[in-house]
């Protein structure tokens, strides 16, 4: 199974991101092999639209759920829509994170949990 984490960092030891939209990286992992495969991502410094950008790239990579802490409505809905699921309040490390989902101790949300632009200027 495939699946995003919103990072501080480029590898399994870096912080989970409380922001999706404005997060540093996306780590897509195999939860079966733990490969790795990081994304810059590009909106984290955009003037606007930034959960819309940041959805859409992590649709690309077709993966079946996103791991963050937090998610705007913009960006849950497009990921509502390509079908992935969202599991957000996730701390500490990604890999922590990843173990947290293997273990199914996260929770699935079934709608966003912070209100439009709530990750500007580094707020969550």
């Amino acid at each position: 199974m495939k699946i995003c984490v919103s990072s501080t960092g480029k590898d399994l030891n870096a912080e989970v991101d409380q922001r999706f939209g404005r997060c540093q990286y996306f780590l897509i992992v195999d939860t079966e092999t733990m490969k790795l495969k990081t994304i810059s991502n590009e909106s984290v410094m955009s003037s606007g639209g930034a959960g819309i950008q940041a959805a859409q790239i992590v649709a690309k990579e077709a993966v079946d759920s996103v791991i963050t802490g937090n998610i705007g409505p913009n960006a849950f809905q497009i990921l509502q829509a390509a079908g992935i699921k969202v599991f957000t309040g996730a701390e500490g490390t990604i890999k922590d994170a990843i173990e947290s989902y293997k273990k199914g101790t996260l929770n699935e949300t079934g709608s966003a949990n912070v209100g439009s632009h709530s990750g500007i200027g580094g707020r969550n």
